[in-house]
């Protein structure tokens, strides 16, 4: 028995858990017709088989037809639900892991424009601001039935072998009922503290009565919402109490906050930048005042701090949830002492925002997760022990020389610069994103460990790379900056890159063109404020960061705020003069209209996105075997890479990453781990 505190089992009631570490309730959006079918399954077991004591799954299972999926929930209304939720708790449970899910009716957090189109729910009619659909109240019609709806499928997950469930009680139709935030009822279901609670009574009563005091009933509550005119943390408490005298629940999720605005989510969801498990002291707080079980789950990303909030007793269960979409294996590493493998949880919360921008859940540094069914998180041996030469130690780069060298190959790793990273070094020049450094220097340890021969300061050629005589080639070079381009003055634009590199300090008034929509621009606009400029940031989008989620983009609109920086939408530099005396006249116009305006600033930077840099890997092409060619259907399938059509090649050569086109760090990781991983 080992005397790690997150490694000693915890009793449930009558579940026994064989450790104390979780994964809270999150819907990846991995669902099929609102059905966890094989993906679905797969993310889940993937963590089972890491080691975890309890999963908890949905995020959340929605109960009623008029709780239309928002992100990719699963259809607990269902009964074509019950065998696909029961082949996955089979499963789970085949690696000694206990299997909970949380249900929920959304209420106003969702919209009507969907499914089968029905009015959206709420106690009030208050519009919330995340999803702007404006609800009717319920009536009281509405109230039985909804109630009924959320027995039903407590009783469904019951059938579909389920340990227990939870229910989601901040931000939802269940505590939109107790909140006087979002509860103007003048009915026996509003008013006075009883009245709010007459319905989430209702739920939990005939919830229990429906499954039974065998199966384990939970919330998940934000028990102060941290809101001036909703739940205070002495109501909350009071609440709680008021549950657990009932014996209505057997265990409490904390949550302190909102998640009525993007800015308040990030209080509750912490991104990047932030604080370290912010909560944890307030979960400490309500585990001490109650008589039932306390879980918890707020940016608890590291072993260290998941461990102290055991050993002082903080919490019951702790929640790595996020921690475990960067790395699911997290506990057996713990279990066998190789704690220093685990791959760290970085805070980017891209798995959060591609959910709303792209209905899925992706870690931004581990491909493998949300495609169990084709990708690896262990990587297998190589029958054939091949010669791999990489170049670039960017994220792409050092991902395929990681993968490369699990699988047995000899490779070597060639980098231009004095130290590995590339583009993503220059994203954690913003203090607040420095954390993303832990995706370079997890994979640097790793290389290191597996004995890649890594070569820093060596600009490779043609000649370099043949010297070496490989079996496989990888060019990973990356892109270079470019600029938008104008009818007039492009020579005058600086660079984002100059200025997040710090090779260039604009001061006075700035115009920062960006005509690429990424975290680049934002980052160097959040850059230039904090330097004291008087910013003016101009993009011919509808919106600004259009290609940065939510969540990501609340600090950056935070600091915009603050330094009273001007947006301009719709528009675009067309041209730049110099004038008499140094500054610069700049014409600005539209795509919608011909009519332009003139601006004076100090300076005007661009962000355009970046350019491959392939000079290298022209180069080789004729070289080698394949011509560079790519068989993109065994690629999408997760095959072997086998074309060989150049009998006089004398090596397989890919290129992956911004070496191919512009894109991002997942895009690079996800090049590297799918053509490597078969080698």
């Amino acid at each position: 028995m080992s005397d790690d505190p997150l490694l000693q089992p915890f009793q449930l009631k009558h579940l026994r858990l064989k450790n104390r570490v979780m994964s809270t309730a999150h819907e990846p959006a991995y669902s099929e017709d609102g059905m966890p079918k094989d993906r679905y399954r797969a993310y889940h077991v993937e963590k089972a088989k890491g080691g975890l004591a309890l999963t908890m799954t949905a995020g959340t299972a929605v109960v009623s037809p008029d709780s239309p999926p928002a992100f990719g929930n699963l259809h607990a209304y269902d009964d074509a639900i019950v065998p696909w939720i029961h082949r996955m708790t089979d499963d789970i449970h085949a690696e000694n892991c206990a299997a909970m899910i949380q249900i929920s009716h959304l209420g106003r957090r969702t919209g009507w424009g969907q499914d089968d189109w029905l009015p959206v729910v709420a106690p009030s009619p208050l519009r919330e601001p995340a999803h702007r659909s404006h609800p009717k109240a319920a009536e009281l019609w509405d109230i039985r039935r909804i109630v009924c709806h959320y027995a039903d499928a407590a009783e469904r997950m019951q059938a579909g072998g389920m340990d227990g469930l939870e229910v989601e009680a901040y931000g939802h139709l269940f505590d939109q009922f107790w909140s006087p935030a979002t509860n103007r009822r003048g009915d026996e279901y509003g008013g006075s503290f009883e009245n709010r609670l007459r319905f989430p009574l209702e739920v939990l009563r005939a919830i229990r009565q429906r499954v039974g005091v065998g199966f384990l009933l939970g919330v998940r509550m934000a028990v102060d919402e941290t809101l001036a005119d909703g739940i205070d943390a002495p109501t909350g408490l009071r609440i709680l109490r008021r549950l657990t005298d009932d014996g209505l629940i057997d265990f409490v999720n904390v949550i302190r906050g909102s998640i009525v605005t993007d800015a308040v989510l990030s209080e509750v969801i912490p991104i990047h930048g932030m604080a370290s498990a912010p909560h944890l002291d307030f979960a400490g707080t309500v585990r001490g005042q109650g008589t039932v079980a306390v879980f918890h789950a707020s940016k608890i990303d590291d072993v260290a701090t998941a461990r102290h909030a055991i050993r002082e007793g903080k919490v019951d269960m702790i929640g790595m949830t996020r921690a475990h979409l960067a790395d699911p294996h997290l506990v057996r590493k713990i279990e066998l002492g190789i704690e220093a493998t685990i791959r760290p949880c970085v805070g980017a919360t891209y798995c959060l925002d591609r959910i709303y921008m792209s209905g899925e859940a992706l870690c931004i540094h581990n491909a493998a997760t949300g495609r169990e069914l084709s990708m690896p998180h262990v990587i297998e041996p190589a029958s054939t022990i091949r010669r791999v030469v990489v170049v670039g130690a960017g994220p792409g780069g050092l991902e395929a020389a990681r993968v490369c060298a699990e699988r047995g190959h000899e490779v070597t790793l060639l980098e231009a610069m004095p130290w590995a990273g590339g583009q993503l070094r220059l994203a954690a020049r913003n203090p607040r994103r420095r954390d993303l450094m832990g995706i370079v220097d997890w994979r640097v340890a790793e290389i290191a460990r597996l004995g890649v021969e890594v070569h820093y300061d060596t600009f490779a050629d043609e000649a370099t790379v043949v010297a070496l005589s490989p079996d496989v080639v990888i060019i990973a070079t990356g892109g270079l900056p470019q600029n938008p381009p104008v009818e007039e003055g492009g020579d005058l634009m600086v660079s984002a890159w100059d200025v997040v590199g710090g090779d260039i300090r604009p001061t006075g008034s700035v115009i920062l063109y960006d005509d690429d929509g990424t975290h680049s621009a934002m980052t160097t606009g959040e850059m230039l404020v904090s330097g004291g400029a008087a910013l003016e940031l101009v993009t011919p989008e509808r919106t600004v960061g259009v290609d940065v989620g939510g969540l990501n983009m609340v600090p950056y609109a935070r600091a915009f705020n603050e330094s009273d920086t001007r947006i301009t939408l719709n528009q675009r530099v067309m041209s730049i003069r110099r004038q008499p005396g140094g500054r610069l006249l700049v014409e600005v116009g539209s795509d919608h209209s011909p009519v332009r305006h003139e601006r004076i600033v100090d300076c005007v930077v661009g962000d355009h996105g970046v350019v491959a840099n392939d000079e290298l890997y022209h180069s080789l092409v004729t070289k080698s075997m394949n011509l560079g060619e790519v068989d993109h259907p065994a690629l999408i399938r997760g095959e072997a890479q086998a074309v060989r059509n150049n009998p006089g090649g004398a090596f397989q050569l890919f290129r992956i990453g911004d070496a191919v086109a512009g894109r991002n760090i997942h895009a690079a990781i996800y090049d590297a781990l799918r053509l490597c991983k078969d080698l």
